[in-house]
């Protein structure tokens, strides 16, 4: 998968599950960047070069179509993207050779199994990650793999086909993941300025070098194809755990949709978030040396996103709190063609679009004053009778995979 990340639990924190981050965030990747923020700040340049040399980078530059560059600017030294949007397709990897076969079984194919658009705002105080369901049915168009071969266009596949065309075509990640970016790029019309890959072993080994997450769960989960059985309530999950709840799909109960399983994933990389940011472990150098070396020994990114360009993002973004963290799934309904799939609604344009011209994708409405007076109506209308004030009524949960949600919002309540 890709990029992902966590104050210490109040009384409130025990029922409610939400992302109580006081610092700034992103599932793999996410993670991976925050990771960087603390080395950047206190490792040594030995720790770096170890650390970037765990890093798998890939050379896409001439398999991604990138749109016409901008206006001109004066580069920043600390981030050279500063005063620009970033934009970063994190991807996480159903891999399952080598230590992933012990988590999946062995499978020949490859396909990615989680996809969320990372957006950084220009003036770097939002942080926005819109995921983007594995069975959506778009446009792939033709890609073309590290050994030149090219795929022709499909004007209807499913989303997560377009990471197996390209490892078919090149056999390898940066194939793959170039196919995916123009994917994106073509049925969103933005620009990405990064990928980043994380695998499931190394997702596994990320939750386990902060010592686990809490996450509230308000009933029992059971799926047999992951092994999940996690009782109902707050629960305390090592890596394993919480890869078998990222990746449960089947779980007794549900509908078995992927819209389900990107609620939970989006729940549990605020989990992350929470926990990896309010750790003082991050001061302690061996545990930072640890947490960062798992962060980065499964991670593969583009060969511009070096792990310089990931703290000067992290360190960019310092100001941002949970509550300019933005969680979405972007808008979608059934495939008439095909109640297994789906397709995104109209609804998904004002969410790419607001992305393209760096605008917040979810606005808050306007609270109606009951007490401001209303405009008059024609003189023949009969006063209306006064408006009572409503009765306040207790915060919802918002449903995640569902609802936009920030690292503020309720997401699941328990007892």
């Amino acid at each position: 998968m890709l990029l992902r990340r966590f104050p210490s639990p109040g009384a409130s924190a025990a029922r409610h599950s939400r992302a109580q981050s006081g610092h700034r965030a992103r599932r793999g990747i996410a993670l991976g960047l925050t990771a960087v923020l603390s080395f950047g700040i206190s490792a040594s340049a030995f720790l770096a070069f170890r650390l970037n040399g765990n890093v798998d980078r890939v050379d896409i530059t001439n398999l991604v179509a990138k749109p016409s560059p901008g206006a001109t600017r004066e580069p920043n030294p600390t981030d050279p993207n500063l005063g620009a949007p970033v934009n970063i397709l994190l991807l996480g990897s159903d891999e399952r050779d080598g230590a992933n076969e012990s988590i999946g079984g062995a499978d020949p194919s490859l396909a990615s199994d989680t996809a969320i658009v990372a957006h950084l705002s220009a003036d770097r105080s939002r942080i926005e990650l819109v995921s983007i369901p594995r069975d959506s049915m778009v446009s792939i168009p033709a890609c073309t793999g590290t050994n030149g071969s090219t795929s022709k266009p499909r004007s209807k596949a499913i989303f997560n086909s377009a990471f197996s065309i390209g490892w078919n075509l090149g056999g390898d990640i940066a194939s793959a993941a170039a196919c995916t970016m123009s994917t994106v790029q073509a049925n969103t019309g933005l620009s990405l300025d990064h990928v980043a890959i994380v695998d499931m072993i190394g997702f596994q080994r990320m939750v386990d070098a902060i010592g686990g997450v809490d996450i509230c769960i308000p009933s029992r989960m059971v799926d047999a194809y992951t092994g999940l059985d996690a009782a109902a309530g707050n629960q305390h999950f090592d890596g394993v755990r919480a890869l078998q709840f990222a990746r449960a799909r089947h779980v007794e109960g549900t509908d078995g949709s992927d819209l389900n399983r990107i609620g939970n994933q989006q729940r549990l990389l605020s989990a992350v978030m929470t926990t990896a940011l309010s750790k003082n472990d991050l001061g302690n150098v061996p545990k930072l040396i640890s947490f960062l070396s798992a962060a980065t020994s499964s991670m593969t990114t583009d060969a511009d996103l070096t792990l310089q360009t990931m703290a000067s993002l992290v360190y960019n973004t310092r100001s941002v709190r949970s509550g300019d963290i933005t969680f979405m799934t972007i808008p979608n309904g059934p495939d008439p063609a095909d109640g297994n799939r789906v397709v995104w609604t109209s609804a998904s344009e004002a969410i790419w679009s607001n992305m393209v011209q760096d605008l917040p994708i979810v606005t808050a409405e306007e609270p109606v004053d009951p007490a401001a007076p209303s405009a008059p109506g024609p003189a023949s209308d009969p006063p209306l009778p006064p408006t009572p004030t409503p009765t306040p009524t207790p915060t919802e949960a918002k449903n995640a995979g569902r609802e936009p949600f920030t690292g503020d919002d309720i997401t699941a309540v328990c007892d």
